[in-house]
């Protein structure tokens, strides 16, 4: 990439709607350039609840085309990447004087029926005197429901959507923070700033994609110097992590008197996540932390229902992130619409911008669909075709998405590896896992063990096609490993890195001398 060079479009914002809107256009032969000031995932994209859903409580607020959008890209997202997606059954208790038994039969029936349901089994009620999911629930609770959504890896969600980008085409810059932009006749010439040495680099496109997500409307009125007819309203939304609370794979969905409902899902084997609270938002996205409010509540929330209480004490890890909204007039943020409205803006002899206002993680793969629409008229030369349905993502291309399959055969390919390792390589990278492991035909051959199974030959494959600069990046947003690693081991992580990228500097700037000497 050289400097000044020209762009069709300029994607700001690397979490999942920039990064599925730069895989769309690559995809369709434009040229693009996403910027990324952090890590890919960094804020609200590896802050979520880790689903992929329809949105249940979303046909109370009668939104049932958001819903049924959502429940179609379900179905199309269990496909494209079997290996971070899998199918999760949900269990609702039911509670007299909360929400009537007929208005779930309801709501169920129309969650099932909305979309076209292939994968997924469909909703029945059951007892709890029988029904595993029972046994660590209050005894008080005789009934409820059971029904079908997805879990995904969110940040690697992200990630691997930037991959298939810049193998299309595009190029993919983090840690470059669009500082300013000059919108002409005919492009943008934009000034971007790398977070890590300061140094400043100029760019052109002849579109500027507005993806920053809670930043949204500071680069309107920042760095692009445009004003909007959307704006969003800012609203945190806070997890919880404890040790296993109960031994099976089913997620609990619980009604609360406030009429919110939040989540306890499995997670990452040994943990629970219990999330979300919703909380006007008004500091700096970047900044945002889970409050001593938000723990009692989420606390207190399943405490309603689970027979042993969880305390504020057994929480080992949280997160938070907030959650760029549409702008409505309610009163709760949780009635807050959770679909996306996307603005371009063309004005007589200026070089077009277009901004993503809202949207969930379930519907980004339509939402670049629909800007890609939108920026047909600016692009003639553009495919119109829409391909990214069936394209799976990197890793994914398993026969028939049957990721059990490609798990088994994985396992008997790799079977020097322990079991464990096995299916949480074969789940972060699927196919991809190749790799880093061909070629290899024992532990001891991947390299330097910093902790729990993480093996340099892992880390060498996320630095180098992943992005991965630090060892927050590697351990919290490609994987959960921190979890289960110590200091001593995140130390030892953070000096291999550090290693490596001084080496890569020094390559880079050899290179870059020799170059000189020869001109």
């Amino acid at each position: 990439m050289s400097a000044g060079e020209m762009f069709d479009l300029l994607v700001v914002g690397g979490g999942i709607n920039g990064a599925g809107i730069a895989r769309d256009a690559a995809g369709r032969g434009l040229s693009v350039l996403l910027c990324e000031q952090d890590d890919l995932a960094a804020h609200t994209s590896s802050a979520s609840t880790k689903l992929i859903h329809g949105g249940l409580r979303y046909l109370e607020h009668y939104e049932f085309s958001l819903v049924r959008k959502a429940l179609k890209e379900r179905e199309v997202l269990l496909r494209l990447a079997p290996h971070i997606i899998s199918p999760l059954r949900f269990v609702m208790p039911h509670v007299a004087g909360v929400r009537p038994a007929w208005m779930i039969r309801a709501g169920l029936f129309l969650y099932d029926h909305l979309s076209k349901r292939e994968i997924l089994p469909g909703s029945r009620g059951i007892d709890f005197r029988t029904h595993v999911a029972g046994t660590p629930l209050k005894k008080s609770l005789k009934k409820g429901f059971v029904y079908s959504d997805a879990a995904v890896q969110d940040a690697r969600l992200v990630v691997l959507n930037a991959m298939d980008a810049k193998e299309r085409g595009a190029t993919i810059l983090t840690k470059m923070q669009l500082i300013s932009a000059k919108q002409g006749a005919q492009q943008w010439d934009a000034t971007l700033r790398s977070t890590i040495t300061g140094e400043t680099m100029q760019v052109n496109a002849r579109c500027v994609v507005n993806a920053g997500g809670p930043w949204v409307g500071s680069l309107l009125s920042g760095a692009l110097n445009t004003s909007a007819q959307h704006h969003i309203r800012l609203v945190k939304g806070s997890h919880i992590v404890t040790k296993r609370l109960f031994d099976h794979d089913h997620a609990y969905i619980f009604q609360n008197p406030d009429k919110r409902i939040v989540f306890a899902i499995p997670y990452e084997n040994d943990f629970t996540v219990i999330g979300t609270t919703d909380v006007e938002y008004s500091g700096d996205p970047a900044k945002v932390d889970i409050s001593e409010e938000e723990t009692a509540y989420l606390c207190e929330s399943v405490n309603r229902y689970f027979d042993i209480p969880v305390t504020p004490s057994q929480v080992v890890w949280s997160w938070s992130g907030v959650r760029p909204l549409l702008e409505e007039e309610v009163a709760n943020p949780s009635a807050v619409t959770r679909d996306y409205r996307l603005e371009l803006t063309v004005e007589k002899n200026l070089a077009p911008v277009l901004s993503v206002f809202g949207g969930k993680i379930t519907t980004y793969r339509r939402l670049a669909e629909e800007a890609m629409e939108k920026l047909q008229p600016l692009f003639p030369e553009m495919k119109a075709e829409d391909w990214t349905a069936h394209a799976p993502l990197p890793g994914g291309d398993m026969e028939n998405a049957d990721f059990a399959s490609f798990l088994k055969h994985f396992q008997q390919r790799y079977g020097w590896l322990p079991a464990a390792t096995a299916k949480r390589y074969a789940h972060a990278y699927g196919t991809r896992a190749a790799m880093f492991l061909d070629g290899f035909h024992s532990a001891s051959d991947l390299g330097e063990l910093f902790g729990a199974d993480l093996y340099e030959a892992e880390v060498r494959y996320l630095v180098r096609h992943e992005w991965a600069l630090t060892a927050e990046d590697i351990i919290w947003r490609r994987s959960k490993l921190g979890l289960c690693l110590d200091r001593m081991a995140v130390a030892r992580l953070s000096s291999w890195l550090h290693r490596w990228n001084s080496l890569k500097v020094s390559n880079i700037r050899e290179l870059s001398d020799t170059a000189n000497n020869s001109l």
